[in-house]
């Protein structure tokens, strides 16, 4: 096989939860660019039809669903609706996320469950359903979206929400965890750790901190609306076959710094 054609997703299935705008949007847009069809799902419908009705454009069916992914039946009926029009499922991408800002002495319990259900729990239950499937036919990739926030503490000049960097290194060792778990069936379980990306979600903490993340960034710049695809897509593709377990990070070199 050419080193090209391993990265081709034609006639691939793509579930990528969040993907009506942000970082979802982004990654769904790069599987489409490389032949998957994908669907969309989020609790905002309306988004994530705005963003099929682009990606149609590319040549690939596109499906938008609307999903609480912390509702266990919501999971379910997006699961059995992608089957049903598409007949499997290839790829998941647990993209969909929440956080909430606060220093961790005033964190509200009820703020801290939400970003846990949806993070945490939310992803979990995306991953069990969809690897019902993968476990059937043999085979998939899972690909967890994380942070660099998981990766230890964060400066709460930048980012005071332990909620969820909590989360995200709940997320990383999930993913090892199923990597482990579900290699069996040959089953790929990745995860990515963007860094500063700017999106609805980041937009406060970018507009407030932006001088210390970019002097804390090597590359000296936010990432950019295709600084996700290419990463995605070798997850998704079967140019990472034998690569389970794994945290790829996307952060400009903030994780290597000390």
């Amino acid at each position: 096989m050419k080193v090209l054609d391993l990265f081709d997703l034609t006639g691939k299935t793509a579930l990528v939860t969040g993907g009506g705008r942000g970082l979802g949007a982004q990654i769904a847009e790069g599987f489409a660019e490389a032949g998957a069809n994908v669907v969309l799902c989020s609790r905002k419908v309306e988004a994530c039809q705005e963003t099929a009705d682009r990606l149609a454009n590319l040549d690939i069916k596109a499906l938008a669903l609307k999903c609480d992914i912390s509702n266990p039946t919501d999971v379910e009926q997006v699961v059995k609706e992608t089957v049903e029009q598409f007949g499997t499922i290839d790829i998941l991408v647990n993209n969909s996320g929440a956080t909430w800002g606060a220093p961790a002495e005033e964190m509200p319990l009820e703020a801290w469950n939400k970003v846990m259900n949806v993070n945490v729990t939310g992803t979990f239950l995306m991953s069990q359903a969809v690897g019902k499937i993968m476990i059937e036919q043999k085979s998939g990739k899972i690909i967890n979206i994380a942070s660099v926030a998981g990766l230890g503490g964060t400066n709460p000049q930048v980012m005071d929400t332990i909620g969820y960097s909590t989360s995200k290194g709940a997320v990383i060792t999930m993913t090892k965890d199923l990597a482990v778990k579900w290699g069996c069936h040959n089953i790929n379980v990745n995860a990515i750790a963007p860094g500063f990306f700017p999106t609805k979600m980041s937009k406060d903490i970018i507009e407030s901190g932006k001088n210390p993340i970019l002097n804390s960034t090597p590359l000296r710049r936010l990432g950019s609306d295709d600084d996700l695809k290419g990463a995605a897509l070798f997850l998704a593709s079967n140019a990472s076959n034998y690569v389970t377990g794994a945290m790829l990070t996307v952060d400009g070199g903030i994780h290597a710094v000390l």
